[in-house]
């Protein structure tokens, strides 16, 4: 009997690959976790499982930029592996769930125990976010006593694990750290700069102020709940767009959206897409609070700027590429041949479907993203059993 050529092999369908700039009919095969070949067909390629997924669209393993997967290490997480099927997700990058004390933590039971691929930024606080519960969401701002922001265990923590720590994670506000103002990001700056990692900073009330925040990041830092509502939003009471908003992405500072359950706002999305800036990249914000709605998950996040009007490659871009090359991780968001075998099957239905904002805002839009299959390494994911 001939070996076979391929793992997996599929078929016919629509991929779209930002990275690359494809967006056409065609095969695509896996073998030994890495995508093989890619062709108009590869009707002669042996493989060992063939799916024809004509009329679907095929695209990179979705990388969701902001998560909460930390579970059973902080009360805020959620299992990866419980929305990988319905999502599209193969990367979840923990957004700061873990601080220098308790990373060690969420590098084995979490990242290494799973067969997704787990990343984290590390929380600036040196216990993470420890004070966040589904019924009591800010019990305690870990970033107001800096006695926790010790920058030395910080960048040592960071050093110690270097193959799943992609950033620094820094939350200010009213909410996460009190009246500390600008100190936290001072302080989380300094050790992004010692590290040469990005910083991604999330801002609730203030203070600080959303001008001060972004005049101090730099190229290449990423501002989550880009488009939440008042107060901080990017948007002015006239409903223009900020001056300071404007500066900083023409500095390169990226934009990301981050959901959740208190950050994204339809009517902030619509004047911002109106106005032509997107996004760099759409994350779900996901965790105890939101994974039941109003966030729920990634490709619901996606669906919703769907209907808001939002290309299909633009979405599919904020959800692969960008965030891959935001991460110093670019392998992870194409499909190009020798890339990680990653991928996700989706299809777009039509109807009517009820979406909601933080703001209690609903809208009804005619479309809805659906992950079909999932492929993490070259194979197709399978839910565990329960």
């Amino acid at each position: 009997m001939m070996e076979s050529q391929a793992d997996l092999l599929l078929k016919r369908g629509r991929l779209i690959d930002p990275a690359s700039g494809l967006d056409s009919i065609k095969d695509i095969a896996f073998k030994d976790g890495k995508v093989s070949a890619m062709a108009d067909t590869l009707e002669d390629l042996k493989s060992a499982q063939v799916l024809d997924v004509a009329g679907k669209i095929v695209c990179p393993g979705l990388i969701d930029l902001h998560t909460h997967v930390y579970w059973g290490g902080t009360a805020l997480g959620i299992e990866a592996e419980s929305l990988t099927s319905r999502s599209g997700t193969t990367t979840f990058v923990d957004a700061g769930s873990a601080g220098a004390g308790n990373y060690a933590g969420f590098q084995r039971f979490i990242a290494d125990a799973s067969k997704l691929r787990i990343l984290g930024f590390m929380n600036i606080s040196f216990a993470g976010i420890c004070g966040f519960s589904k019924t009591t969401p800010n019990i305690f701002p870990e970033c107001e006593d800096i006695r926790l922001l010790d920058s030395r265990e910080c960048v040592d923590a960071i050093r110690e694990f270097p193959e799943t720590v992609i950033g620094i994670k820094v939350r200010i506000g009213r909410y996460a750290s009190g009246n500390a103002g600008m100190t936290p990001l001072q302080i989380a700056r300094e050790v992004a700069e010692e590290t040469q990692l990005p910083l991604m900073t999330h801002v609730d009330f203030p203070p600080p102020d959303r001008d001060d925040v972004l005049n101090f990041m730099r190229p290449g830092d990423i501002w989550t709940h880009c488009f939440r509502p008042f107060p901080n939003a990017p948007l002015d009471g006239q409903g223009s767009i900020r001056d300071s908003v404007i500066r900083a992405r023409e500095r390169g500072i990226l934009f990301d959206l981050g959901h959740g359950a208190g950050s994204l706002s339809f009517q902030v999305s619509r004047n911002m897409l109106e106005k032509d800036f997107l996004p760099d990249t759409i994350s779900s914000d996901v965790h105890q609070v939101s994974v039941d709605g109003p966030a729920f998950d990634i490709l619901v996040t996606m669906s919703k700027f769907l209907c808001l009007g939002m290309p299909l490659m633009e979405i599919i871009r904020a959800t692969s590429s960008t965030p891959a090359k935001s991460i110093n991780r670019p392998e992870l968001g194409t499909l190009q041949v020798g890339s990680p075998g990653d991928a996700a099957v989706l299809s777009i239905e039509d109807g009517k479907f009820e979406y909601r904002d933080v703001t209690n805002e609903i809208f009804h839009g005619k479309q809805r993203m659906v992950a079909e299959k999932v492929i993490v390494g070259g194979e197709i994911w399978k839910d565990k059993e329960v």
